[in-house]
């Protein structure tokens, strides 16, 4: 009895072994299975956009000076008319121009330290024209011919075209999507040089759009938007981390 005791003792025993050791393999396995699909790979991908303005908003207006308040009136009274005079020989239609109300700065006296007094001495009126058109390079071009009116007496005072964009809402998707199928490239050159593959997305986020002026390499965390120029470069970018297999 005491040799099949022991013979008994034995055999659990070894099952016991066993048991314990594939219990240790597949914890293992699952552990190790579990640890990969933990891992994840984050890659930024980009698309960029040659954009040509639609939309150019101009400024141009004059001002006036006088001790006497009426007459710094009369001088706008008589110079925004002819700008405008000027601009719809130009070809500019009157309903793509706004004019401005009237800005009055009343001008005093300062003492021998430079500080204001109350004695007024004038006046500093301004008004402007603003035009707003889809005829961008027409627009751009008129602006650099205005101070022809300087030689009629007037002396305009130019502001600087700003050139928009009006589509950015569409192109936008459409190259977010760009940039997303950028970032799954890189990630699977990342991968495969590790003998991996990847997986479902994790997590995706969207960079700020960069609007550029053309071939320019200026960025912001806050996001560009070139308004000097006709041509412009449209940039989207986006973070995306991938599963690894």
């Amino acid at each position: 009895m005491s040799d099949e005791k022991g013979s008994s003792l034995f055999k659990a025993a070894l099952v016991l072994a066993i048991g314990l050791v594939l219990a240790s393999l597949i914890f293992g396995w699952f552990h190790a299975r579990s640890r990969r699909g933990d891992e994840a790979i984050t890659v930024t991908g980009s698309a960029k956009s040659r954009i040509t303005s639609d939309l150019v908003v101009w400024s141009a207006g004059i001002s006036a000076q006088s001790p006497q308040l009426a007459d710094a009136y009369r001088q706008l009274a008589d110079g925004i008319p002819k700008i405008k005079q000027y601009l719809l020989e130009k070809g500019i239609p009157e309903a793509q121009m706004e004019v401005s109300s009237i800005t009055t700065t009343t001008l005093k006296r300062r003492d021998a330290d430079g500080n204001e007094t109350g004695e007024i001495t004038g006046y500093s009126l301004q008004q402007q024209i603003e035009v707003r058109s889809n005829d961008v390079q027409k627009i751009a071009q008129i602006a650099r011919e205005a101070t022809e009116l300087i030689n009629q007496g007037i002396l305009i005072e130019s502001s600087a075209p700003k050139f928009y964009y009006t589509k950015i809402g569409d192109l936008k998707i459409e190259m977010l999507g760009e940039a997303a199928k950028d970032a799954k490239e890189r990630a699977e050159k990342i991968a495969a040089s590790t003998g991996n593959s990847i997986g479902a997305v994790r997590s995706a986020k969207m960079g700020v759009l960069q609007i550029t002026a053309a071939d320019s390499t200026e960025v912001s965390d806050y996001g560009v938007y070139d308004t000097s120029t006709i041509e412009k470069d449209m940039t989207a970018v986006v973070n995306i981390s991938f599963a690894v297999n």
